[in-house]
């Protein structure tokens, strides 16, 4: 999987956000540009090629992408990735009274998902989980979506040396969460009735935090994790279900 989200919308709390995405109005200008100047005070803000929310979803560091048009205010960016949904800034939290407010954040390369709602400014469910720290935040009752996960249906196959540590991989349930909440899949199967993400029109945004570490210094944070990572394993699948890991030279 190579999903990756960072995604925060608000909608009419008396209408599932899914069926305003079916049917989406063209972004309002002024209204995006407002959108986008309340949730990034005091950030630096200039305007950016526009996107979609198929391509835009989790979009690379200093931009952001947003709609705003009658019942939604949708915004994509990468600070919206939080261990942590519970903390949201109480700004953007505060923007959502008398409405619902989704957040949904998910990478790939550490099988990483997040998903909170709020309803009406009070948080009724945030989850954040990977494999490499367990259960990170676990707030509310379940939605019946997840059960089929934490009721053991879908197990991930476990590995010659280990056993997978989470229940289910975090990922799939990334998917049904995000059909769940704003209507559509990343990489899963496309069903009747799902939100054309690629039709939800997002205008450009570079959003720069005057005191957040700069492109440079962010650089080299990356190349140093880099650094840190060890070689590629590679594992193939055995007759009985178990994974076996190969060498590069086995593969071809």
């Amino acid at each position: 999987m190579g999903a990756k989200t960072g995604v925060i919308a608000y909608s009419s709390s008396d209408t599932p956000l899914p069926r305003l995405l079916r049917t989406p109005a063209r972004p309002d200008a002024a209204a995006t540009a407002a959108l986008i100047e309340r949730s990034f005070p005091g950030w630096r803000v200039s305007p950016a090629e526009p996107g979609t929310l198929l391509d835009d979803i989790r979009p690379p560091d200093d931009l952001a992408y947003a709609t705003s048009f009658p019942g939604v205010d949708l915004i994509c960016c990468a600070h919206f990735m939080l261990d942590h949904p519970s903390q949201l800034p109480a700004h953007l939290v505060e923007a959502g009274k008398g409405r619902r407010l989704v957040l949904h954040a998910m990478h790939s390369v550490v099988d990483w998902l997040a998903f909170a709602v709020w309803e009406d400014g009070r948080l009724v469910r945030s989850l954040s989980l990977s494999p490499g720290y367990g259960i990170i935040e676990n707030v509310g009752e379940p939605y019946p979506f997840e059960l089929p996960y934490w009721n053991g249906e879908h197990p991930v196959p476990p590995t010659p040396d280990e056993p997978y540590p989470l229940p289910f991989h975090p990922l799939e349930l990334g998917e049904d969460a995000l059909r769940e909440l704003l209507g559509f899949t990343i990489e899963g199967t496309v069903e009747p009735g799902d939100v054309d993400a690629e039709e939800v029109e997002l205008l450009g945004f570079t959003v720069i935090d005057p005191d957040g570490p700069t492109p440079e210094e962010r650089r080299a944070e990356f190349e140093a994790l880099v650094a840190q990572m060890g070689e590629p394993r590679v594992f193939r699948p055995q007759p009985d279900g178990s994974l076996k890991e190969v060498g590069w030279d086995d593969l071809g």
